[in-house]
């Protein structure tokens, strides 16, 4: 297990900035840690949990050159410095 600044790199690749410092909330127990926090497992794919309840949070899996994404486990991802914010409840 690995936190999330392992994946740095990958997010920058996918968010198109600096996300480690974000402040994702588990969509399964709520709690709230930035993304440098999380507990990552690298793989195939790269699977980041909630340190908390052990929900899986983010999911990335790289098929043919694309990385897909699946977000699911987050109820929310904030950006301090930016107006941008992700939020599926």
């Amino acid at each position: 297990m690995l936190d999330g600044n392992a994946i740095a790199g990958l997010l920058f690749e996918v968010f198109g900035r600096e996300t480690t410092t974000d402040t994702g909330r588990c969509a399964a127990c709520g709690n709230v840690a930035p993304v440098a926090e999380l507990a990552v497992y690298l793989g195939p794919g790269t699977v980041v949990r909630c340190r908390r309840c052990d929900n899986v949070l983010m999911a990335f899996v790289p098929i043919r050159g694309i990385v897909c994404v699946d977000l699911g486990g987050l109820a929310a991802l904030e950006h301090d410095e930016t107006p941008f914010r992700f939020d599926v409840s």
